[in-house]
């Protein structure tokens, strides 16, 4: 059994924080829209009905507007208001769903969460949270921006035992680049015990649960892409030039490509777990006062 610590490189106290320096890519995230809008739907499948109660929707760290696109297929007639921190992002979510209103924001710093009005129906969140720190007070934060009575849906992945992460995790740590990359890779996630204790002190109802994914990609090489558009932005970042980059990426998926076994007809499997849950804001959820 593998530390989870050691795979996941989580909640990381020491080294270079290489999250906030990505610079998103919304060209390059939306090549796999569908993959990363279906666990969109599947959250949002467990929000409350459109009966008419729900009128104001946030959806924090809405990327290019995919998930966004979701709750206003869920919510016709609601205001809703999409917030992320990447102007790229941003820009492109607007520029495809006029009708909804979108803002940078960013949510790691409480400051900026604080400031979002705290009066919404539905707080949701697809696949962000795990690169923003201290869950501890930002789950009670989120759960603050509701109404009484209001529901928080968030999803997250927990794919860091599935062999792409090990991958880039037994790379990022050898000799050839412990010293040219970031040793810190922050992916903030909780575990789900820790998220089950955590929804219990704040939350008038919840349920968590967990899904994993098995995407059918055409080949090893889209395996690749999808990461540089996510997992991999950050490491391929930091690099020098673009022949760095390149040797890196040939490194990985050499890897991959041992792996992950191709089907008959040449396509690739690729699991991809994600944890979902839904919280209903109580009278006075606790709340971060710093």
């Amino acid at each position: 059994m593998i530390d989870m610590r050691t795979v996941l490189w989580t909640r990381a106290v020491r080294g270079t924080s290489v999250n906030r320096m990505v610079i998103w890519d919304s060209e390059q995230y939306l090549r796999f829209n569908k993959e990363h809008t279906q666990p969109s739907r599947d959250l949002a499948a467990q929000l409350p009905p459109d009966d008419g109660t729900v009128t104001r929707v946030l959806d924090i760290g809405c990327g290019p507007g995919n998930s966004t696109a979701v709750l206003r297929e869920r919510y016709p007639h609601a205001t809703i208001l999409g917030v992320d921190n990447s102007p790229d992002m941003i820009d492109t979510a607007r520029a495809a769903h006029p009708d909804i209103d979108f803002a940078l924001c960013d949510v790691s710093k409480p400051d900026e969460l604080a400031a979002l009005p705290h009066d919404f129906d539905v707080v949701f969140s697809n696949a962000c949270i795990q690169w923003v720190p201290d869950h501890e007070h930002l789950i009670p934060a989120m759960l603050g921006l509701l109404r009484e009575g209001g529901t928080l849906a968030v999803q997250t992945p927990m794919n860091y035992e599935e062999p792409i992460h090990r991958i880039i995790a037994d790379l990022v740590h050898s000799p050839a680049y412990a010293d040219r990359l970031p040793q810190s890779r922050e992916f903030y996630n909780l575990t789900p015990p820790e998220y089950w204790e955590l929804l219990h002190a704040n939350a008038a109802s919840f349920r968590i649960w967990k899904i994993t994914y098995m995407h059918t990609l055409p080949s090893h090489k889209a395996i690749m892409d999808w990461y540089r558009g996510t997992g991999l932005r950050p490491y391929l970042q930091a690099f020098a030039n673009d022949d760095e980059r390149a040797t890196f990426e040939r490194a990985v998926f050499d890897r991959v490509r041992d792996a992950y076994p191709t089907q008959s007809d040449g396509c690739i499997i690729f699991p991809f777990p994600r944890f979902f849950f839904t919280a209903v804001r109580g009278h006075a959820p606790q709340q971060d006062t710093r």
